[in-house]
């Protein structure tokens, strides 16, 4: 059953050295929770980016809490590159994992059907596969006879997202953003941050239930009010690209960062 917690709460639950898959920056990332990981300590973590991220891997990152990220890319889109992440891959500060958004997916897609790897199309001959042993070529077994890549099950300890609103019992309203959907069926945990907490059913009608996670995949929620701050959250609030343009900014020196990381942290504070 689905528990309804305080923001503090939620964050206890990740422990130091899991996987946590989080998702990209337009569809629900838990700003909120990551400052609170980021104030609790909790360091050693294995991101996973669905299938890709910006600012909330680059302040983990900043932060020293990330030793390995399976990533097609993390970038901050019009404020420019991640710098946070880049200084982190030249110092050699974690294990990178490149990827591609459709191996990504794959990989989920594996550990939701339980089954140990997923076959793809389109990594023939890419450089990638030099550096991505555990991504095999193999000889179809069916069909006419050619190469395919097959990607190992990825199957994350806990999955991290913002949602609008779930109600009482713990379901989500995610809407059309469905890789939110794959986020939870694959991980063995979800943890989700929403503006606030309803009392109607969200699934007592079709047309509701059909953008609706519902809290058989959700282990617990916590509000966090504007807790994708100073990311997008559909149908609530746009990104602040102000505030993101004065993150990549400060972020290109450690010390930029971290007088950033302190003000961030504060106003997270004062918001909750």
């Amino acid at each position: 059953m689905t528990e309804i917690v305080a923001l503090e709460a939620l964050v206890a639950r990740i422990r130091p050295g899991q996987s946590l898959a989080i998702p990209v920056d337009n569809s629900g990332v838990a700003m909120a929770a990551t400052a609170a990981l980021i104030e609790a300590g909790i360091g050693d973590l294995k991101l996973i980016c669905v299938p890709i991220s910006g600012m909330q891997a680059d302040l983990l990152i900043g932060a020293g809490a990330v030793a390995a990220i399976e990533t097609s890319a993390v970038s901050l889109g019009e404020a420019g590159g991640a710098p946070r992440s880049t200084a982190g891959v030249r110092a050699g500060a974690f294990d990178l994992r490149d990827s591609t958004c459709p191996a990504i997916f794959a990989g989920l897609l594996a550990a939701q059907k339980g089954v140990p790897f997923m076959p793809i199309a389109g990594i023939i001959g890419s450089d990638l596969l030099k550096v991505r042993p555990d991504w095999q070529v193999i000889d179809s077994p069916v069909g006419e006879p050619r190469k395919v890549v097959v990607v190992p099950a990825i199957s994350p300890d806990v999955a991290l997202f913002h949602a609008p609103e779930a109600d009482r019992a713990g379901n989500v309203r995610i809407g059309r953003h469905r890789e939110l959907a794959d986020l939870a069926y694959a991980a063995r945990r979800s943890f989700v941050t929403v503006e606030r907490i309803v009392d109607r059913n969200l699934l007592e009608t079709e047309d509701a239930a059909a953008g609706v996670l519902p809290s058989l995949y959700v282990d617990c929620v916590a509000v966090a009010e504007r807790g994708a701050w100073p990311l997008p959250l559909w149908d609530e609030y746009p990104a602040d690209e102000a505030e993101i343009a004065r993150y990549a900014a400060m972020a290109r020196s450690e010390d930029g960062f971290c007088a950033y990381l302190s003000t961030f942290l504060s106003h997270r504070k004062q918001v909750a």
